[in-house]
């Protein structure tokens, strides 16, 4: 099992820190209000612990489960304390009434994200196309959830892989970091699906597998 250290108190870092603490993960929670760390740690329970905002992360796989607005801001705040760290992108870069991305030109969540990180640490883009309470509720009726990644590097994408085996869920493997750009546009296709077919968000993004 891995320590896992999430930043953020929100909807996905309740899903996926639930589920780690789950699968037996050792899972650190680090938010600038540490008031909201300390009950979402309380929330989950397994033992989940609370970590210092802006201090070193416990876990080699750090979790950015906060919004994209924040995103650059808090991993510049980090800065060195991330150098060497598998940093997990989970941020979708979409304007509020979904008229295109936050992102410069020719860019994406992703890349911006690398930019920011110090040398040395690994981005991978992982779970973005995921709803949260979805994702909290697991697998029904024996149907996978699947997780997207995309990473220029190998290892960290099979190391993050491996771990989202072990929540019960089927990691899918894009290619790389480039195709972060097609995951972020996947969850604007997710909303748009929410907003226009489906009319609710109980629902996910996968693939079929036939025959």
């Amino acid at each position: 099992m891995s320590t896992i250290s999430i930043i953020g108190a929100g909807g996905m870092a309740a899903a996926i820190g639930g589920l780690a603490a789950k699968a037996g993960h050792t899972v650190e929670v680090m938010c600038r209000d540490a008031a909201k760390a300390r009950a979402l740690a309380e929330h989950i329970g397994a033992g989940v612990t609370t970590g210092t905002f802006g201090a070193g992360p416990a876990g080699d796989i750090v979790i950015l489960g906060i919004p994209y607005s924040a995103v650059l801001d808090v991993v510049k705040q980090y800065g060195e304390e991330l150098a060497g760290k598998l940093l997990v992108d989970i941020t979708n870069p979409i304007k509020s009434d979904l008229s295109g991305f936050l992102t410069p030109e020719g860019s994406f969540g992703a890349q911006e994200i690398a930019k920011a990180a110090p040398a040395g640490a690994d981005i991978v883009k992982a779970f973005n196309t995921q709803n949260a309470q979805v994702l909290a509720a697991g697998p029904v009726e024996g149907h996978s959830l699947d997780v997207f990644i995309a990473g220029d590097d190998a290892q960290a994408k099979a190391r993050l892989s491996a771990f989202i085996a072990t929540l019960g869920l089927r990691p899918m493997d894009t290619g790389q970091l480039s195709m972060a750009w097609t995951l972020e546009h996947a969850c604007m296709l997710w909303l748009g699906l929410m907003t226009h077919s489906v009319k609710h968000g109980k629902f996910s993004i996968g693939v079929s597998l036939l025959g």
